[in-house]
């Protein structure tokens, strides 16, 4: 087969447009194409009069592939590379592998491993994804706070709960398994080919459900509802765990351990800490989730071929690095999605972005992030970027009435400096509801002077998005992990041997797919160790 990139297609062309255009580029007869598979399609909306896609295919010829590259001589068509992962096989050993957390990372670390035949062991601390959609939309309408059943805890992790955006900066290739494992388990196939492709939460739990029972199938065990309560380190070497289920405490001796916690496992951070696994503090970013009408953003981004069925809702990815040495971002983008209530801990307001798969809600929202640093934690502390989180949601608790409401106000009020009393045309998309206010009143002075720059600054690349209207939540403190659990080349704790520091709470990802590509890695260290006979 060949690949040929960069074919423009216009947004009214089909399959035929597409075929046709690919001939055009081979300088071949449309019916001499057997077979065309799309690759990768983006929208290009740099020029808003000529708003359009951008592809890249695969095409089965009829006619020796050789000839029609001498002929052709673009640089763009090349010999295509069939995907293939070849699964890693070692015999399994008495002692089973155990993955803690059954987030992105955990949950593909542990198939990989159920792949190669090792029959892991999968601790995760929350329940199976459809009682945990039951915990979370009882919270989310005014019901009691799960601390071990909520957007943060549970099957599938923090991203079940989000757009399930899989666009990853990453170029290691082990993100087309990624990807082909999630299609196979039912997400939308066109996740192989968009270039931000996305399964969106009504869509995730299924997807979770089957990659369950697919490592179930092939001998792996997983234990819903059992939290992590110890690391058993002898001679500086893991030999097994201790962990509390709804039977009790109980024990899994083991010589290797991936530990892919999640970012918001505070108890089990101090825990380790406390056992002396090398551990530091790691940047992360803290501020608010912003709203729009979905309309306007649309039509900044793509003109007057806002609202073609062919594009959908539009989304943004905005940065700004400020003069006093602050960076400013927009993270996570939900286009045609709601505000979240993501909190795991009681007393405590947390908000993330969600959106279903067809991305028709009317707002439009996005982290709105400031960069921060260990130097501004007041302390130097391995955990002191936790205790900086903490202090946040608390003030936001306090700040939206004590009830898990949260504080919110218009932008146009914050840029003043003035508390909000009336909501604009945007609605707030967050449940269980927000209290208007003054935002400065729960944010640090540099993160709130720094949000106020950064929107003026990216209105001027977004025209609208400093609409006085746009409505800010906060807080959102848990873009990603504040620690980082230290690990070696061979990816084991520098300080315990057969532990696997793994994903984004050990400071090593940043969102579904790289948690998840980490998990691979792991799993990949294992089954080299294991095939050569090593002990971690």
């Amino acid at each position: 087969m060949l690949k040929i990139a960069e074919i423009s297609l216009p947004l009214d062309g089909g399959e035929e447009e597409l075929r046709r255009l690919a001939a055009k580029r081979l300088r071949v007869p449309p019916e001499h194409i057997v077979k065309l598979e799309l690759v990768k399609k983006s929208v290009d909306a740099r020029k808003k009069a000529d708003v359009h896609f951008i592809c890249t295919v695969q095409a089965e010829l009829a006619v020796p592939e050789k000839k029609v590259l001498d002929k052709c001589r673009d640089p763009k068509i090349m010999k295509a590379v069939p995907y293939q992962y070849q699964i890693p096989v070692c015999p399994p050993r008495a002692q089973r592998p155990v993955v803690i957390g059954f987030g992105p990372a955990g949950m593909f670390a542990g198939l990989l491993l159920a792949q190669a035949g090792q029959r892991p062991v999968i601790l995760e601390r929350g329940a199976p994804v459809e009682e945990r959609e039951r915990d979370v939309n009882a919270f989310w309408n005014g019901g009691r706070l799960d601390p071990e059943s909520n957007v943060q805890f549970g099957e599938g992790g923090a991203g079940t709960f989000s757009d399930g955006k899989l666009n990853t900066g990453t170029k290691d290739p082990r993100a087309a398994k990624v990807l082909h494992e999630l299609a196979d388990a039912g997400a939308p196939a066109e996740i192989l080919y968009q270039a931000k492709p996305h399964i969106g939460t009504d869509k995730l739990p299924q997807t979770v459900k089957n990659i369950r029972e697919k490592i179930r199938a092939l001998g792996g065990e997983i234990h819903f509802h059992t939290r992590l309560d110890q690391l058993l380190i002898r001679d500086g070497a893991v030999y097994g765990v201790r962990a509390q289920g709804p039977q009790g405490s109980a024990e899994w001796e083991t010589d290797c351990v991936v530990l892919a916690i999640g970012h918001s496992a505070r108890d089990t951070f101090r825990m380790i800490h406390d056992l002396g696994v090398h551990m530091e503090p790691k940047p992360f970013s803290v501020g608010v989730r912003i709203e729009h009408l979905q309309s306007r953003i649309d039509a900044s981004q793509y003109g007057k071929f806002a609202g073609h069925p062919a594009l959908g809702a539009a989304d943004y990815r905005l940065a700004e690095h400020l003069p006093n040495g602050r960076g400013v971002y927009t993270f996570c983008m939900c286009p045609g999605g709601s505000v979240v209530a993501a909190a795991s801990e009681e007393g405590m307001v947390v908000t993330n972005g969600m959106s279903r798969f067809a991305r028709d809600g009317r707002n439009a929202n996005s982290a709105l992030l400031v960069g921060i640093g260990p130097e501004d934690f007041g302390s130097d502390h391995p955990l002191a970027g936790v205790s900086f989180q903490r202090d946040l949601e608390r003030r936001a608790f306090a700040l939206g009435g004590g009830t898990y409401r949260a504080p919110a106000q218009r932008a146009g009020d914050f840029l003043a400096g003035i508390a909000s009393a009336r909501l604009g045309e945007v609605s707030p998309t967050y449940l269980p509801g927000v209290e208007l206010c003054d935002l400065a009143d729960c944010l640090p002075e540099f993160v709130t002077e720094s949000l106020r720059e950064g929107i003026v600054r990216m209105d001027r690349k977004l025209p609208g998005f400093a609409h006085p209207d746009a409505l800010l939540t906060g807080t959102e403190t848990r873009s990603s992990s504040p620690v980082r659990i230290v690990r070696g080349e061979d990816l084991q704790s520098v300080t315990v041997r057969g532990l696997y520091p793994c994903g984004e709470g050990a400071g090593y990802a940043g969102g579904i797919v790289s948690a998840a590509v980490d998990g691979v890695r792991c799993a990949e260290r294992i089954l080299a160790g294991r095939k050569r006979g090593i002990t971690t």
